[in-house]
């Protein structure tokens, strides 16, 4: 079902104790629903994968899971060794690491046939656009974390009609570090990138 969404908010919760403490965005969506993003959810050991979990209202339930030796130093799942899951699908994702523009280093996923493109915005801000095609006109999502304390908070804007996946997929992302999509981001390839070449060219 693709509808129109009026913009709406989702606030910063946290509960619970060291052993089992949770932490995310909850909030309401006027078409949607209740909608509570979990980032991280506990995890039974330092070994144990780094997952957010997206879940509520008429949303498909979203995870993002990151796996391997660093994730014991991380608080929120990367981009790196990670798996992404809307319903029952694992959403394929792709992007350009050695990228020097925000543009360049967007990430792109498919999902249900159609092909998405995740931008960041600033270190605060990204947006998720299904890309148009014959019979759809595509619609983008635009998600910006702003405020500290109480006012901490995520607010969320859909231009064109949108079904509960892209929901999910644009809101999964409030849960996972996304550093390696913005300028500074693209800095650090273009440091590395030098630096490697560099390194070749002494041999």
């Amino acid at each position: 079902m693709h509808t129109d969404v009026t913009p709406f908010e989702l606030h910063r919760w946290k509960e619970g104790g060291r052993h089992d403490y949770r932490a995310g965005f909850k909030g309401v969506s006027r078409e949607f629903g209740e909608i509570v993003l979990t980032a991280p959810l506990p995890r039974s050991n330092a070994e144990a994968a780094v997952v957010s979990e997206l879940r509520g209202g008429m949303l498909p339930t979203a995870s993002f899971e990151a796996r391997g030796i660093h994730t014991d130093v991380v608080k929120l799942p990367t981009l790196n060794r990670s798996t992404l899951r809307v319903g029952d699908r694992v959403v394929p994702m792709s992007r350009n690491r050695a990228g020097l523009t925000l543009d360049q280093r967007a990430l792109h996923l498919r999902f249900a046939g159609d092909d998405y493109r995740l931008s960041a915005l600033d270190k605060n801000g990204y947006v998720l656009s299904r890309l148009p095609d014959d019979e759809d006109p595509g619609v983008t999502v635009t998600v910006r974390e702003t405020g500290r304390g109480k006012k901490h908070r995520l607010t969320v804007q859909v231009a064109g009609r949108a079904e509960g996946g892209d929901l999910s997929l644009a809101l999964i992302f409030a849960g996972v570090d996304r550093s390696a999509l913005t300028r500074l981001g693209a800095v650090k390839a273009g440091v590395s990138r030098v630096t490697h070449l560099f390194a070749e060219s002494q041999y």
